[in-house]
C-alpha cells in the first residue's frame, strides 16, 4: 500500500528511524548533541509512505520523497559549498550559500559556521572576528542540517519540544529547514576571497593572513589552502 502525503523540503523531519525506513529522497540522521535517529528529506518533493510486504522481517514502512524538477542545486551533508559571510558573532558566523559544488542555488539557504568548526586545532582559541568578516567568500563543508528549535515531532500546527515534551506553536518553518551547519576545519576550506577596507581583493599570504595589494595592510582570516 502507498500513502501520498504533503510537500516536504530538504532537512524536513519525516519521522523516527525506529518507526520508518529511509527510501529514495530520504536519509537517516540525528539532531545535534543527541543520539536520536530520524528520517529526513533530502530534496523538495512529495512525501509518500510504502507499506512493507507481509513476509518482510522488517515491518517498518518505507518513507520516500518524489522530487519535482530541480530548481537549482540543494545543499546536503557531505557536499562542499561556496557561501558569502553575512554576519560574524562571538561564537558563530552566518553565510548565504551561493553554490553547491559547481552549481548555483536558486533558493535561499543559510549556513552557520560554529567556533568549533572553524579549524581542526586549538579550537578553544578561535576568534570568529579574526577568522571571517562580512562579505568574505568561503569554501565550506556541509556538516548537517541545522534547526533553530529542537523538536521531537513536527506536525502541521504544533511541535513537541525534546526538552519538555509540551506542545507549542513555535514550530519550524520551511526556512528553518533550509539552514545548515558548515565547517571550514580542513586545510582546503576557509576564506577564498575577501575585500580589504580599500576595496581591493586581498591576496592570501598564509593560512591565517590576507594582504591588501593597494595598501599592504594585513588582515587575519581562516584562509583556504592556497592552490586548493
Amino acid at each position: 500500500m502507498q500513502e501520498e502525503g504533503e510537500m516536504v523540503t530538504p532537512g524536513e523531519v519525516l519521522g523516527k528511524a525506529t518507526e520508518l525506513k529511509a527510501g529514495k529522497g530520504a536519509y537517516i540522521g540525528s539532531y545535534r548533541d543527541t543520539n536520536i535517529q530520524y528520517v529526513f528529506s533530502s530534496l523538495t518533493g512529495l512525501r509518500r509512505t510504502l507499506s512493507p510486504s507481509p513476509d518482510s522481517p522488517d515491518q517498518r514502512p518505507t518513507v520516500e520523497v518524489t522530487g519535482h524538477k530541480a530548481h537549482g542545486a540543494v545543499p546536503e551533508p557531505g557536499c562542499v559549498v561556496i557561501a558569502r559571510v553575512t554576519k560574524v558573532m562571538a561564537k558563530t558566523a552566518s553565510a548565504d550559500i551561493m553554490c553547491v559544488g559547481p552549481k548555483s542555488v536558486q533558493e535561499k539557504f543559510t549556513g552557520i559556521i560554529r567556533q568549533q568548526d572553524v579549524r581542526a586545532t586549538e579550537i578553544d582559541k578561535v576568534d570568529m572576528h579574526l577568522s571571517f568578516r562580512p562579505g568574505d567568500i568561503v569554501r565550506a563543508l556541509v556538516v548537517s542540517f541545522m534547526f533553530e528549535v529542537l523538536i521531537l515531532f513536527c506536525y502541521k500546527d504544533h511541535c513537541i519540544h525534546m526538552n519538555c515534551g509540551v506542545k507549542c506553536h513555535n514550530f519550524l518553518s520551511l526556512g528553518d529547514a533550509r539552514a545548515y551547519y558548515l565547517s571550514t576545519a580542513k586545510n582546503e576550506l576557509g576564506v577564498v576571497s575577501a575585500e580589504s577596507a580599500a576595496g581591493a581583493t586581498m591576496v592570501p599570504i598564509s593560512w591565517t593572513e590576507m594582504q591588501c595589494p593597494l595598501t599592504g595592510q594585513i588582515e587575519q582570516r581562516k584562509v583556504a589552502k592556497v592552490g586548493s
